[in-house]
């Protein structure tokens, strides 16, 4: 049965168009960037084909050929990192935003989960964590007043079951020190490697068997649970 072109997804141009409208909607200066991008390669890519091609029409076409090529694909460059950033700006400040983040946008080097290891009921403060080359990364979600115990108390757990293994802290929220939301995969980039990839592998096992280990409730003798009797 064919399906219903109602329900089809749009094509890849309405989807651009669309990333785009919602750029332009969020950031003022998205489109003067996109033109820049797309006109200047066009530019330069006329200039050298008049002054470069010697009068060969050939030489000519491809040195503009090449500027449209050029200035096409920075557009594109520049329109997706201002749509992401765009698409940030709207979540930013919101419980959960610094887990969109680990979640979509990570590199291949690194690891990450939207769920927090660590949560203030009461003011939504969280902690995530990520591990990657360059060690272990905590990163708190809301004021470093709020946060700074909790982020002491992980980096405490990480530094139990990992001594010799590099713990950073990233902040996320309103202080002014604190790293821009869209600036944190680009934060973790920079972070200067020091372990190996099976390292890397074998840590986040280590922190995933720890998340594992369900604390027993003070008071019961596992020795004496009784199972449940079938009914």
């Amino acid at each position: 049965m064919a399906k219903d072109k109602s329900t089809k997804e749009p094509g890849r141009l309405k989807q651009m168009w669309q990333v785009f409208q919602m750029t332009r909607r969020y950031d003022d200066r998205a489109v003067l960037y996109i033109v820049l991008g797309a006109v200047l390669p066009i530019i330069l890519g006329v200039l050298l084909a008049v002054f470069l091609s010697g009068g060969n029409v050939f030489t000519m076409v491809l040195w503009i050929l090449a500027g449209v090529l050029a200035g096409v694909l920075i557009a594109l460059i520049i329109l997706g990192r201002r749509a992401e950033r765009a698409a940030y700006s709207q979540i930013e400040g919101q419980p959960g935003a610094v887990g969109a983040v680990l979640r979509s946008s990570l590199k291949r080097s690194w690891r990450g989960s939207e769920m927090p290891v660590a949560v203030n009921g009461k003011t939504q403060d969280a902690v995530y964590r990520a591990t990657g080359r360059g060690g272990v990364v905590l990163i708190s979600e809301g004021p470093v007043t709020r946060t700074k115990r909790m982020i002491d108390e992980e980096r405490r757990k990480v530094n139990r079951v990992l001594p010799n293994v590099p713990v950073t802290v990233i902040s996320v929220g309103p202080d002014a020190d604190s790293v821009p939301l869209h600036k944190v995969p680009r934060t973790l980039a920079k972070i200067k490697p020091t372990l190996t990839k099976a390292e890397v592998l074998a840590i986040s096992n280590r922190l995933q068997s720890m998340e594992n280990q369900m604390p027993i409730p003070k008071g019961i003798d596992p020795m004496k649970v009784r199972a449940q009797r079938a009914r």
